[in-house]
């Protein structure tokens, strides 16, 4: 019997308990699906993998688009999905708090809010801000039920402004302002993991691997982690696997289907799904 709503929010929550779990990003219902396969125990969309999967570019789809991925995605497994909701997706505190209300009622297990604007003249909020509109986030929450989990994202290193001191402020702010996890992607260092981790304090932190990495998730678990997500990483590797072999078919060539996934075992792990 699928889980329920509930059941997948109290699991979720269980993970950030203690220990560290991988937590991989599908960016369809397909991918989705193929990662429970594996055994993880959780899941969490990315907006980038979303977006080239429409042929936008990241933090180029409509709030409309985004929640009805979201939805998809939820109703696709039977495991707690963690949404990447961007920056809110509203111009104020009070329109963030209506779209994480809508959010919240697509059934995922947690959902990300980030500081960024957008904007490469002034591509952070102002702290005063960006915890504003974290607090509208919290408020939005605890109003519809208070189990989902709420992810600060401190986005300097993504945003071009990678000062790890201004980071840890910032994640510090979104603890006080209700965050339950804390997120600074785009760190990579040893010495900036442990910083953040320390900072943290008792809350959990996630960090980004998206990419050929010296850690393995036992190292990074030694460092205080408590979940590993990847991002576009899984999106980025299945399209290079794509624009290779089309480049192939463009130059008269068929050695990108190398190494193909065979039908019979893709038809076998989707036999049965609605």
């Amino acid at each position: 019997m699928p889980r329920t709503v509930a059941a997948k929010r109290a699991a979720f929550r269980a993970l950030h308990e203690s220990g560290c779990f991988m937590l991989p990003n599908p960016w369809d219902v397909g991918s989705a699906r193929y990662l429970e396969t594996l055994g993880f125990k959780a899941l969490a969309t990315t907006s980038s993998g979303f977006a080239w999967s429409k042929g936008h570019a990241d933090n180029h789809v409509t709030r409309d688009a985004v929640l009805a991925h979201l939805r998809e995605i939820v109703d696709a497994t039977d495991l707690p999905v963690n949404a990447d909701f961007e920056s809110g997706f509203g111009a104020t505190p009070d329109d963030v708090a209506q779209s994480v209300k809508l959010a919240v009622a697509t059934g995922v297990a947690g959902l990300s809010i980030e500081d960024s604007t957008s904007d490469a003249s002034a591509p952070l909020f102002p702290v005063d801000v960006a915890v504003a509109r974290m607090k509208a986030a919290r408020r939005a929450i605890d109003e519809t039920g208070g189990d989902t989990l709420l992810v600060g994202r401190a986005e300097n290193f993504f945003a071009g402004k990678p000062d790890i001191d201004d980071a840890i402020a910032r994640l510090k702010a979104y603890a006080d302002a209700g965050a339950d996890c804390l997120y600074a992607p785009g760190i990579k260092t040893r010495e900036h993991i442990e910083a953040v981790v320390k900072a943290a304090g008792s809350k959990p932190v996630n960090l980004l691997i998206g990419g050929v990495s010296e850690f393995t998730l036992s190292d990074v678990a030694a460092l205080g982690v408590r979940r590993v997500s990847v991002g576009g990483g899984l999106a980025r590797a299945a399209w290079g696997g794509f624009m290779r072999a089309a480049q192939g078919l463009a130059d008269g060539r068929f050695d990108g289907f190398r190494d193909a996934a065979a039908g019979n075992d893709l038809n076998e792990i989707f036999v049965g799904r609605a």
